[in-house]
């Protein structure tokens, strides 16, 4: 399986994030990048775009690719559709429900065999959830002191319900643009990938 090894706070200053998006409450003490004063081009701006997506629902290209194609085939608007299909990602919906601080935390603790989606036990991070979904800790993981911390902290958006009591969440709906954490323009992908 690959993954992106690359230090998280570099790549966050290279594509312009926040740390905080992605769970981590530290900050970069190295100046601006040496060519940050040049006006990007129409292609720099699309892909950065491209790439903080993947960054943040840590996702490699062919992956992403697949997403892609897939919501530019099903009726709607394909921008949507692709921020359903990364917001829907069981490692992500196990972040945003408040199971784990952070989306890496969320994805080993879904390939770790924690997580079970209505009662059966799912450890596959790119599996995608559906409305009416019932996503909860399994029973002899419930101690494991991450889980519970990150519980308590817990606060999850109007498009889950989250049960701190039962460690327990549903989907009500499907996400929208809205429902996102960090800022992302849809529309810059969908550019880059109908070139």
């Amino acid at each position: 399986m690959a993954r992106n090894r690359q230090p998280v706070l570099k790549k966050c200053r290279a594509l312009g994030i926040d740390p905080v998006v992605l769970g981590v409450n530290k900050s970069s003490k190295r100046g601006p990048r040496p060519n940050a004063n040049r006006k990007p081009t129409e292609y720099a701006i699309q892909l950065r775009e491209k790439q903080k997506a993947k960054f943040i629902y840590s996702v490699m290209e062919k992956q992403f690719r697949k997403l892609y194609a897939e919501a530019n085939r099903r009726d709607g608007v394909t921008g949507l559709n692709l921020i359903q299909y990364l917001e829907r990602r069981l490692d992500n919906v196990v972040y945003r429900l408040g199971i784990a601080k952070t989306r890496r935390q969320a994805r080993q603790v879904v390939s770790h065999g924690h997580i079970a989606v209505n009662g059966r036990k799912v450890n596959i991070a790119s599996y995608r959830v559906k409305v009416g979904d019932v996503i909860s800790v399994i029973e002899n993981s419930k101690n494991v002191e991450i889980i519970k911390s990150a519980v308590e902290a817990s606060n999850a958006p109007s498009w889950l319900e989250v049960d701190k009591a039962s460690f327990t969440g549903k989907v009500l709906q499907n996400p929208t643009k809205d429902d996102l954490d960090f800022e992302l323009n849809e529309a810059l992908i969908v550019e880059f990938y109908s070139r």
